[in-house]
């Protein structure tokens, strides 16, 4: 078995790509206000906006694998991290609606290939070490979401020039990545077995349909809190300007601090009850300040959805790497689809009628994924308390 030094230190660097990708997509969500406004934008086109990128990470199912097979886990995460930081450039670029909507197609795709890449980095760890720490990694997906958001929220009370905030964030992703690299791993999940090659397009086995369903709606669910927060602080419940981030922070906040207890929750009552509680108070608490209304219902609301999903998605990476390497991949490629392609479904349920009701379809989807889960055994989702008790 591997040294446990060897095992701190690569996932330390597994955790930068986590990280990495969540501080990216919030860089960029937290100003789709000045987006909007410097781009002149309706709700209804951005939900264009954001299903260009959505569109993206639709595309990259098909390339995602040949690319893994080519590239590798390692090199494809740092190829599309280097392509996530020339997007942010892209967006600061962007002279008209057109052009952003094709730079959010190419993030989309890049997501898409850095969401399974570090997935599969993360199994792979996993595997190698026999000791579990998606949840932990999922951490710092959230914690690079809140420490975006922050930083958003520091440089606006500054200047409005997203030049500045965006350069800045690229920076940092650059040397994030650059010291994260060295420590990747070189090896991957085991690829499908022969036999199974001639069945690659046939139909999703009841396991693989369950788990991607129910990745697609926490995705939406965890998306939204990214994409519409600041939106609906603003124009429904009126917050100041300097807290329109504050919806991401705290969302984020409650995920970082409750996935870095994750794994001992898993163990000690098993991935399904975990997910199952998680995803009703997500649903209940937005459900309730929505009804509320006001700005500290909201970011109680908020919260609540960040502790409810934060232990969601990392239980559900785990299971789809139980269930084998395909399977894991076409859960990632369909949770990167929901985080990206959901939203600007919101936006276009605001578009018609409004906010509100589009982040009441929020809540939906939160009660989606309990019922997808209510399909999938106990003993398929990932760690149970009795395989948890069996690793000591």
């Amino acid at each position: 078995m591997p040294r446990p030094s060897g095992f701190r230190r690569s996932q330390l660097a597994i955790a930068g790509l986590f990280c990495f990708l969540g501080f990216q997509y919030s860089t960029w969500a937290a100003r789709i206000p000045a987006l909007t406004d410097r781009l002149d934008l309706s709700a209804g086109e951005v939900g264009v906006l954001l299903l260009a990128a959505g569109v993206g990470a639709a595309v990259s199912f098909p390339l995602v694998a040949k690319l893994m097979a080519v590239l590798g886990s390692r090199r494809l995460a740092v190829g599309a991290a280097l392509v996530l930081v020339a997007a942010l450039a892209g967006l600061v670029a962007a002279p008209n609606y057109p052009t952003a909507l094709v730079v959010l197609l190419v993030d989309g795709v890049a997501v898409g290939c850095l969401n399974v890449a570090m997935n599969a980095q993360g199994a792979a760890l996993e595997a190698a070490y026999e000791r579990n720490t998606m949840a932990k990694l999922h951490a710092l997906f959230s914690g690079g979401i809140l420490a975006a958001a922050l930083i958003a929220s520091g440089v606006t009370a500054l200047t409005d020039a997203i030049v500045i905030h965006f350069g800045v964030a690229g920076v940092l992703l650059l040397v994030l990545i650059l010291a994260a690299r060295p420590a990747l791993l070189h090896q991957d999940l085991p690829a499908p077995e022969k036999k199974s090659e001639g069945r690659r397009w046939a139909r999703p086995s009841r396991i693989t349909a369950f788990l991607g369903l129910a990745m697609v709606f926490a995705t939406i669910t965890e998306g939204a809190m990214t994409d519409w927060t600041a939106l609906y602080l603003k124009d429904v419940v009126h917050a100041a300007p300097h807290l329109l981030p504050l919806g991401i922070a705290v969302t984020s906040a409650m995920m970082v601090t409750a996935r870095l207890f994750a794994d001992g929750w898993r163990a000690r009552w098993g991935d399904k009850r975990v997910v199952l509680t998680g995803a009703t108070l997500a649903g209940a608490g937005l459900g309730a300040a929505l009804l509320t209304g006001g700005v500290v219902p909201a970011l109680a609301g908020f919260a609540c959805v960040g502790l409810g999903m934060a232990a969601v998605s990392p239980c559900l990476y785990v299971a789809a790497a139980r269930a084998g390497s395909t399977t894991l991949t076409m859960v990632a490629a369909m949770g990167t689809t929901g985080l990206l392609a959901g939203p600007p479904a919101i936006g276009f349920i605001a578009e018609s009628s409004d906010l509100v009701r589009g982040m009441a379809a929020v809540v939906l989807t939160a009660w989606l994924v309990v019922l997808c889960v209510t399909q999938v055994r106990a003993s398929e989702l990932g760690t149970t308390r009795e395989t948890a008790a069996a690793r000591g």
